[in-house]
């Protein structure tokens, strides 16, 4: 097929006289990439010729958006930041049996308006049923029944309301002695666990028992070796249960499974979509030491924060070997980055070495530097005075500097300033030198006044 195409000089007669130069051409979406791209390419030429000021009110609202469309995400994440403290907080306060305070919290996190609401409203209304305020849990689980009628907490909040609408007046106080003596017959199971007790403690996970009672009863059968406490508990972890109750399954799973609960994490991981319950499921696969299933979600997830999880668990395992491949193979600046972070976390002083010296983009090479200053060894500090001497460039020897500043080497400092024959570099040295409680630093800097 004959392709046709514009100059830039008929775009532009075309705009100048505000006639549609491609109402009529044939170029579709199914034309080939690289045509389109000639296309946009000839045309944002054309109406920048044709119409300077208009293709920079363009540039500048296309900006704009960009720097807005920046500050929601910003706003979003500091919004669920905070969900997550209140949400927290409101927790430990039920655990301390703080209702007030457990109340107060749970509404702000209601206030938010994010994706743990439904849970804060449940939550709110078990602690108000615990103050005695019967109406006021009623009317906080009716709203909740209201406003999130998918909520997995449904099941949860009926089971509270029949049990708050069973009970007449105050809370009998004896109902916290009761939960303290179920506590202690948990402990007792969780000793000497039997097969028997499994039916219990499902029962009592789908009840309205306080968190960490749940809590409890769920570490029960994370240590039961039954098959079908392990079938209970894998079921939590796939969402048969309320959001809490399944991230601590995962995290249960990560400590206690064996191959068969890895592969049922592996499971949950590839079918749900919950970053929050993938990003357990990563921190459950380094607890269980499972390496290749961090390198493959590393290296295959398109979700950037979950990539970054994985990476930066594969740090704290200190798999060394894994990253590096990963860094090899990778082509993206930023994971490059998480990488870096991902070895300094892990210890790997020798790639970081490696990095400092070798590598060619000067952003990568930069922070490995940084990172370097940072873990602070003999080791580590010999590298950055050898960088040093053997690079001209002006931002990795300032790096340096700071690094080692930051590793309180002063005596690798004077070393360099010695040998400095540059004189913003000195100047550089000499001011971190100044700023360091270090006999070396001031003995040189006495020797610099008396000259």
């Amino acid at each position: 097929m004959k392709t046709q195409t514009l100059t830039v000089t008929a775009l532009a007669a075309a705009l100048a006289i505000g006639r549609p130069a491609f109402a009529q051409s044939t170029y579709t979406l199914a034309a080939p990439a690289e045509l389109r791209a000639e296309w946009r390419a000839q045309r944002d030429a054309a109406l920048s010729a044709a119409h300077p000021d208009e293709a920079q009110r363009e540039r500048d609202e296309a900006q704009r958006a960009r720097d807005e469309a920046q500050r929601e995400r910003d706003r979003a994440l500091r919004d669920r930041d905070r969900e997550n403290q209140y949400y927290d907080s409101g927790q430990s306060a039920l655990d301390s049996s703080k209702w007030d305070r457990a109340v107060q919290n749970f509404d702000r996190v209601i206030e938010l308006k994010g994706p743990k609401s439904d849970a804060a409203h449940y939550w709110k209304a078990y602690a108000q049923n615990k103050l005695g305020q019967r109406p006021e849990a009623l009317a906080t689980l009716s709203e909740m029944l209201k406003d999130y009628p998918k909520s997995r907490y449904l099941g949860d909040a009926k089971a509270l309301e029949v049990e708050v609408r069973s009970q007449s007046g105050q809370v009998n106080p004896a109902t916290e002695t009761d939960e303290d003596m179920k506590l202690m017959a948990l402990q007792a199971l969780a000793n000497n666990s039997s097969e028997e007790a499994v039916p219990m403690l499902q029962k009592m996970l789908q009840g309205t028992g306080s968190p960490r009672l749940k809590a409890r009863a769920l570490f029960v059968l994370a240590q039961s070796s039954s098959p079908r406490a392990r079938e209970v508990l894998v079921n939590i972890a796939k969402g048969n249960g309320n959001p809490d109750l399944q991230m601590k399954a995962v995290q249960y799973l990560g400590i206690h499974g064996g191959r068969e609960s890895r592969a049922a994490l592996s499971e949950i991981y590839g079918s749900s979509s919950d970053v929050d319950l993938k990003k357990r499921i990563l921190n459950a696969f380094m607890v269980a030491g499972e390496k290749d299933r961090l390198l493959t979600a590393a290296q295959s997830e398109q979700n950037a924060d979950l990539r970054a999880e994985a990476v930066r668990q594969l740090g704290v395992m200190g798999a060394h070997d894994e990253l590096w491949t990963l860094y090899q193979k990778e082509s993206s600046v930023e994971v490059k980055k998480q990488v870096i972070r991902a070895m300094f976390v892990g210890g790997n002083a020798t790639r970081l070495i490696e990095l400092a010296k070798g590598e060619q983009n000067p952003e990568l090479r930069l922070l490995a530097v940084r990172n370097l200053g940072i873990m602070g060894s003999k080791r580590t500090a010999d590298a950055l005075v050898e960088i040093y001497g053997s690079t001209k460039d002006a931002e990795i020897r300032k790096a340096v500097i700071n690094a080692l500043f930051i590793q309180n080497n002063a005596e690798g400092l004077v070393a360099l300033a010695r040998k400095e024959s540059d004189l913003e570099m000195k100047k550089e040295m000499v001011q971190k030198l100044s700023l360091m409680h270090s006999k070396a630093a001031t003995d040189y800097l006495l020797e610099l006044l008396n000259k």
